[in-house]
């Protein structure tokens, strides 16, 4: 069930009822719309309760999505944005490979080859047979982010899926923090 509430500082927010919802989470959209979701056996009221202790991480959310459109490719001029991906696509070739292997050697999982794209609907994919490719929209990103991208495609080298047992395995690798890295990857968008 989706209803809008006019929030007094956040303004328009979505609420999304849901029997699929186990916990109540937040999200920020790329132009800073948010969403409450949260389990049909939880109260609106409760999820808004919720929603008011999480508003510093919204607002901080959605400054770091209005910086990141600031600096995506396609608001600037068709030349300054070819440039742009040039310049970033440089950096990813510097960054990107090295990034991997020392990754690879820590967390001990194997991949066969490395592609640089200039993908903007996923930070990185893995095949069947453990090509690994990353989108060079991953110098954007912070280090930290960067390295949970990899360390997630890293882990589908051992599940080529989504499965608790691969989500299990990126937990471990990060520290416990899965979901967390998860929710700040979220905040920054990958389309120009």
């Amino acid at each position: 069930m989706l209803t809008t509430v006019e929030h007094p500082r956040l303004g328009e927010v979505t609420l999304s009822q849901s029997r699929r919802a186990r916990r109540i989470s937040i999200s920020v959209r790329g132009a800073g719309d948010v969403r409450l979701s949260f389990p049909c056996g939880i109260s609106a009221r409760r999820a808004m309760q919720f929603l008011e202790q999480k508003i510093g991480w919204i607002e901080a959310a959605r400054e770091r999505l209005a910086q990141r459109r600031a600096a995506l490719p396609s608001q600037l001029p068709p030349a300054e944005a070819k440039a742009r991906i040039e310049e970033l696509r440089r950096a990813a070739r510097a960054d990107l490979p090295g990034r991997i292997e020392r990754l690879s050697r820590l967390t001990g999982l194997k991949y066969n080859k490395l592609t640089i794209r200039a993908s903007r609907t996923k930070w990185g994919s893995c095949t069947a047979e453990n090509n690994i490719s990353l989108s060079l929209f991953l110098m954007t990103l912070p280090e930290h982010l960067r390295d949970f991208v990899i360390v997630h495609e890293l882990c589908h080298t051992v599940h080529h899926d989504h499965s608790p047992r691969f989500h299990a395995l990126v937990d471990r690798l990060v520290g416990g923090n899965e979901k967390a890295l998860n929710g700040e990857l979220k905040a920054f968008s990958i389309r120009g």
